[in-house]
């Protein structure tokens, strides 16, 4: 028979002791983990906003929408997402403390799924700083603020479940390094504040899995950092343009191999608009685009990807396959024109 007594009795610690000393320990656990989401929910909290939308312009009989928002400074700029603002005519805050006060919309980019408002008539609100998404860890503690099913300043919390995520925006342009997190979200959260630990805005929720449990996702603060410098220097986010619609489709081996390139995918052009860059240059439909600018092309989301800003106004090597014959074209993309939304704002 195996005896364990004594090594029990070595330690000069007996099985009562034992048993005894071990739920101390998670009650200390417990308390550190319950006061750090407490002082976050408690400096960060306040800077969380409710935002009532009207109805929709252009509409008849259609209720508005509620959503959340984050105040990024005490002059009352606020960080939501673009789909809960949408095209609506009257947008109200309401803070924790019950203020209600009108806000306007400095700009928009659903490609992104962001937007930022200006509170009116608001001066030195409670803020929240954005924090750097790029120091991130997988399994780091994250609490969510916002207003879910309107139930308003709800906290929950979880952790960062994945980084580096991509998912498809409301215009169907793909979201980079998005965060994933098994913090509990429900409609209503859109908006609101995924807060690390250090009391710093680390992603602005953006979209959850209908029927799936644990799986949400944030727009990272660095993506939102970039889009408010642009909307608040330019009004919009200035993205290049080359006046093409197309998909990602394979490229066939045997192309490939006659031109001496490694691409199993590339962007096929469908269609071609009249007096564009992309007309301009010559290219038609059917051109299959492997490569722009120096960096390999393998689907529609990478040409995307490649027209940014930086690309604006100059002049770009492409290599495409057309017919099975890899060619070479000089094109210059333009200044994408922002959204209509942006443009009446």
């Amino acid at each position: 028979m195996l005896d364990f007594t004594s090594d029990v009795a070595g330690d000069g610690v007996s099985p009562a002791q034992a048993s005894d000393a071990s739920p101390a320990d998670d009650q200390a656990l417990l308390d550190a983990y319950s006061n750090a989401v407490i002082d976050v929910t408690e400096r960060v909290g306040p800077a969380v906003v409710r935002v009532e939308t009207g109805p929709k312009a252009g509409s008849r009989g259609e209720r508005g929408g509620l959503g959340s928002g984050i105040v990024i400074s005490p002059d009352g700029l606020v960080l939501t997402n673009s789909h809960v603002v949408g095209s609506s005519k009257a947008i109200r805050l309401r803070d924790t403390e019950g203020v209600v006060t009108d806000a306007q919309v400095l700009g928009v980019d659903p490609d992104t799924d962001l937007a930022l408002l200006r509170a009116n008539h608001a001066r030195d609100l409670r803020y929240a700083s954005l924090g750097n998404s790029k120091k991130l860890r997988r399994g780091q503690l994250v609490v969510a603020i916002g207003n879910p099913l309107g139930f308003e300043s709800t906290v929950t919390a979880g952790v960062v479940s994945a980084l580096g995520r991509s998912i498809r925006s409301v215009s169907g342009r793909m979201i980079e390094d998005v965060i994933q997190t098994d913090a509990a979200l429900n409609p209503g959260n859109s908006g609101g504040a995924l807060v690390s630990s250090a009391a710093e805005v680390i992603g602005i929720n953006t979209a959850i899995i209908q029927g799936a449990q644990g799986i949400c996702f944030a727009v990272a603060s660095n993506t939102a950092q970039f889009v408010l410098s642009e909307i608040i220097r330019h009004g919009y986010v200035r993205r290049a343009h080359i006046g093409v619609s197309g998909q990602t489709a394979p490229v066939p081996r045997r192309h490939a191999v006659l031109a001496g390139v490694d691409n199993k995918m590339g962007a096929l052009l469908m269609q071609i608009e009249p007096d564009s860059p992309a007309a301009r240059a010559g290219l038609l439909p059917g051109d299959v685009v492997i490569r722009l600018d120096g960096v390999e092309i393998n689907g529609v989301d990478d040409l995307i990807r490649v027209l940014d800003r930086d690309r604006i106004d100059r002049t770009l090597a492409m290599d495409v396959l057309r017919l099975g014959r890899l060619r070479g074209i000089d094109i210059h993309p333009i200044e994408r024109k922002p959204a209509s939304r942006q443009l009446a704002s």
